[in-house]
C-alpha cells in the first residue's frame, strides 16, 4: 500500500513539474566562442591538427596520441561585464561568469582526463509587465580521451572522447498581484545528468596535416521531470601547412543538421626558439615564445561580423603559459582574455 501511494505521488509530481516548460531552448556547446584553449583561440578559435597544444583532448582527442610528455594544465576566463536577459542565456545554454574557472586536465600520451564547467548561469530581473523573474543553470563535464596509432601508419591517429555531463536548473517566475505580494506563475527544480562522445582523426602527410572532428556525435541529457535532450551535434574539417616553425591553419566548422550555421577558421602561428640545451637525464629543453594569430566568421560581411584571434605565451623547459585574446569587431570591451597555466610531468 505505501509502496503504490509512493508510486502515485511520484506521478502526481511528475505532472505537475511538466506543467512549466523548460526555459532552455537549445542545446549546444561545441562552438568557438566556448574553446577552452589559448592556443586554439589564438589561431582563429578551432586547432584540429595542431599536437603541441595540452588542450588538445577538447579540440580533437585524436592528438593526444602525438604527446610528447604528461602535462597538468588549467585555463581561466576573463571579460566585461554583459548583461543578458533570461531569454538570451536560454538560448545559449552554455554562459559563463564574466570572470570563471574554464578548464582543468591532465594529458598523458594517448589519454587525457579532463573536468570543465559548461555553464554557470545566475540571472535574476523583473520584465516590463512586473514579472520577477530567477533562472540559475550549472552544468559541469568529466570527460576521458583515448587516443591510438597504427605503428605501420603513424601518421594516422584517431581518438574518442566520452563525456559524463551533470547539472542543475532552478527556475521561478512570479507575477505581481500588488505592490509587495508575487503570486507564482512557474517553479522549476530539475537536476539533470547525461553523456556525450567526439569522435576525432588526424592525417600527416609531408608539410600537410588534415583534421577532421564530430562533436557530441552520441548524446543524451536526461532530465528529472522532463523528457530526454540531446545536444547539438558539430562537425569541424581542418588543414594545416607546417613548415619549420610556421604553421597556417584553414578550417570549417557547423551544426550537422544546419548547414547555414557554419562558421570559417584562417589562423597562423609562428614560434621562436632559443637557448637550446639539455637537462641531466638528457633531455631537450629551450626558451619558445609563439605568435598567434587568426579569424573567424559566419559570412566576413563586414567587420562586426568577424571574430578576430590573437595568442601568445611562454614556455621553458616543463613551465608553459598562453594567453589569447578573442575580440568580436576588433572591440576590446566585448573581448574575451584567456589565460592558461600548465606544467609538464616528467
Amino acid at each position: 500500500m505505501k509502496f503504490r501511494m509512493i508510486l502515485i505521488m511520484l506521478a502526481v509530481g511528475l505532472l505537475w513539474a511538466q506543467q512549466y516548460p523548460l526555459p532552455i531552448t537549445e542545446y549546444d556547446y561545441a562552438t568557438a566562442e566556448n574553446n577552452v584553449s589559448p592556443i586554439a583561440i589564438g589561431v582563429g578559435g578551432m586547432n584540429l591538427t595542431l599536437d603541441n597544444d595540452p588542450y588538445c583532448s577538447y579540440s580533437n582527442p585524436a592528438l593526444l596520441a602525438h604527446m610528447r610528455n604528461a602535462q597538468v594544465f588549467t585555463s581561466f576566463r576573463l571579460t566585461s561585464d554583459k548583461p543578458m536577459s533570461i531569454a538570451e542565456v536560454s538560448s545559449l545554454s552554455n554562459a559563463l561568469k564574466s570572470k570563471q574557472f574554464k578548464y582543468f586536465g591532465l594529458s598523458t600520451k594517448q589519454m587525457g582526463f579532463v573536468y570543465q564547467p559548461m555553464s554557470r548561469i545566475n540571472i535574476s530581473e523583473i520584465t516590463d509587465d512586473g514579472r520577477n523573474l530567477y533562472y540559475d543553470y550549472a552544468l559541469d563535464k568529466v570527460q576521458l580521451s583515448i587516443a591510438a596509432s597504427d605503428e605501420k601508419h603513424a601518421s594516422f591517429s584517431g581518438g574518442l572522447s566520452f563525456k559524463y555531463l551533470s547539472g542543475r536548473l532552478v527556475y521561478l517566475k512570479e507575477r505581481r498581484s500588488s505592490s509587495t505580494v508575487f503570486v507564482r506563475e512557474a517553479f522549476i527544480d530539475n537536476k539533470v545528468k547525461g553523456f556525450s562522445t567526439d569522435l576525432g582523426f588526424m592525417l600527416e602527410t609531408g608539410d600537410f596535416r588534415f583534421g577532421a572532428v564530430a562533436y557530441d556525435l552520441l548524446s543524451r541529457l536526461y532530465w528529472e521531470s522532463y523528457p530526454s535532450r540531446s545536444i547539438s551535434p558539430r562537425l569541424a574539417f581542418s588543414s594545416t601547412y607546417v613548415k619549420d616553425n610556421l604553421a597556417m591553419n584553414i578550417g570549417v566548422m557547423g551544426k550537422l543538421k544546419k548547414q547555414t550555421d557554419s562558421t570559417i577558421h584562417l589562423g597562423l602561428q609562428h614560434n621562436w626558439n632559443w637557448g637550446r640545451g639539455h637537462t641531466a637525464s638528457g633531455a631537450t629543453i629551450q626558451h619558445n615564445i609563439p605568435l598567434r594569430v587568426g579569424l573567424y566568421s559566419k559570412d566576413f560581411y563586414g567587420t562586426n561580423n568577424i571574430n578576430f584571434t590573437f595568442g601568445s605565451g611562454y614556455s621553458y623547459n616543463m613551465i608553459l603559459f598562453d594567453f589569447s585574446i578573442n575580440s568580436p569587431g576588433l572591440k576590446l570591451r566585448d573581448s574575451e582574455y584567456l589565460f592558461s597555466i600548465g606544467v609538464g610531468l616528467p
